[in-house]
């Protein structure tokens, strides 16, 4: 009867008290979080961005974690293919049981995985591509993007070069995916029924060794601007190429592919001087920002949790930003962290300045805005590093 009654006591004392349900992957000191990345394959420089990400995240965990809890990251290598995305993500899902899916990184994995997170209602935070309809609201409540739009990106070129070399026949390079696709509508929309008498596109798999016919062949069709719209492996191949073969075009390259280590060093800085391309990342070892309060904490902090790692590779700053996004959402997020309130904090970041952005850009998102990042720089490389230009551009 004691029991019983104990039992009794226990129910009646709870009765009146609202009971917050448990979130997966959510315990009283642990958050689980997970994402899929290139750590193999076509893409595999990009995975800098998780050791980035992972580097920062460590460095919350020494300090204690956030709100109490310390957060168990687990990345999944996918190698760029998109049924090992679909794999690991069902994983990370079905069997780790995370709480909700940070930062997974490349168009092809998350164009074959964003239904089924979306349909499992898990957050799908700051993934790592700009493709456009992935920021589509209405057709993707759960997921957020951590570049800016690739139409934007694109749109912000094509009238670069229409205001710098307006009667320029135009050559565009792209992926054959999402990622390349954007670019390419970005140019048909500005450019509208002059699309098809002043440009000549060309489309590559991610699987294909070498893009060097494709240069041949667009350097023939006499054009006097080019954009190359890929990863940092075909970016490298496209400048070294152009090089080769004496083509000296208005030549732009998309953020993806900016980083120093990855293309331009690749590459060969000198054969690169004059390319062009947008940013909103300030360059470590630029001189410029030697004295700048941000990038000495940079610095700092990649000495610390990255040593041995070329500071100069623009993936690990990137990733590091990704994780104070993810910072910043937790903290938001308090001790409410459904994965309702983790969405709704990720969708309400006002003006969050990060050390190692551009001045004058910042996070925002908003219930209308799935981008974590709307304003990019233009910037010319000049053979030893980067050089901004003209205004910060913003998605309007």
């Amino acid at each position: 009867m004691k029991k019983v009654a104990i039992a009794v006591a226990l129910t009646l004392a709870f009765a009146g008290a609202p009971l917050r349900a448990e979130t997966v992957g959510v315990t009283g000191t642990e958050i689980k979080i997970g994402g899929t990345f290139p750590f193999s394959g076509p893409a595999s420089s990009l995975s800098n961005t998780a050791k980035g990400l992972i580097a920062y995240i460590t460095s919350i965990n020494e300090r204690g974690g956030i709100n109490g809890r310390k957060i168990n990251y687990i990345s999944y290598d996918d190698a760029y293919s998109s049924p090992k995305t679909v794999e690991q993500t069902r994983k990370l899902v079905e069997s780790d049981e995370v709480a909700f899916l940070l930062g997974p990184l490349g168009t092809p994995g998350i164009s074959a995985t964003i239904k089924y997170v979306n349909a499992k209602k898990v957050p799908h935070l700051f993934v790592v591509s700009g493709v456009t309809k992935f920021a589509n609201f209405v057709e993707y409540p759960m997921t957020t993007t951590g570049l800016p739009s690739y139409r934007t990106e694109g749109s912000i070129y094509v009238r670069y070069i229409s205001r710098t070399a307006p009667n320029a026949k135009i050559a565009i390079l792209y992926q054959n995916d999402d990622l390349g696709k954007d670019f390419v509508a970005a140019f048909k929309e500005h450019l509208k029924g002059d699309f098809d008498k002043k440009v000549v596109a060309s489309s590559y798999e991610v699987t294909e060794p070498t893009i060097d016919s494709h240069v041949v062949t667009l350097k023939s069709s006499g054009a006097e601007a080019f954009l190359l719209a890929g990863t940092p492996k075909f970016a490298a191949q496209a400048i070294k190429k152009a090089d080769e073969i004496g083509w000296k075009p208005l030549f732009l390259i998309n953020l993806v592919s900016t980083s120093v280590s990855s293309t331009i060093v690749p590459a060969g800085p000198e054969k690169a001087i004059g390319i062009v391309a947008a940013t909103m990342l300030k360059d470590a070892n630029d001189k410029r920002w030697a004295n700048d309060p941000g990038m000495k904490w940079y610095r700092a902090h990649f000495e610390k949790y990255l040593p041995g790692a070329d500071i100069g590779d623009a993936n690990y700053l990137f990733g590091t930003q990704q994780g104070q996004i993810l910072e910043q959402v937790l903290k938001q997020c308090g001790d409410d962290l459904s994965r309702e309130n983790i969405l709704k904090q990720a969708r309400s970041i006002r003006g969050l300045s990060l050390p190692t952005l551009i001045p004058g850009i910042a996070v925002n998102t908003g219930p209308e805005n799935s981008m974590a990042y709307t304003q990019l720089q233009l910037q010319r490389w000049t053979g030893t590093s980067w050089e901004q230009f003209g205004d910060v551009l913003s998605a309007d």
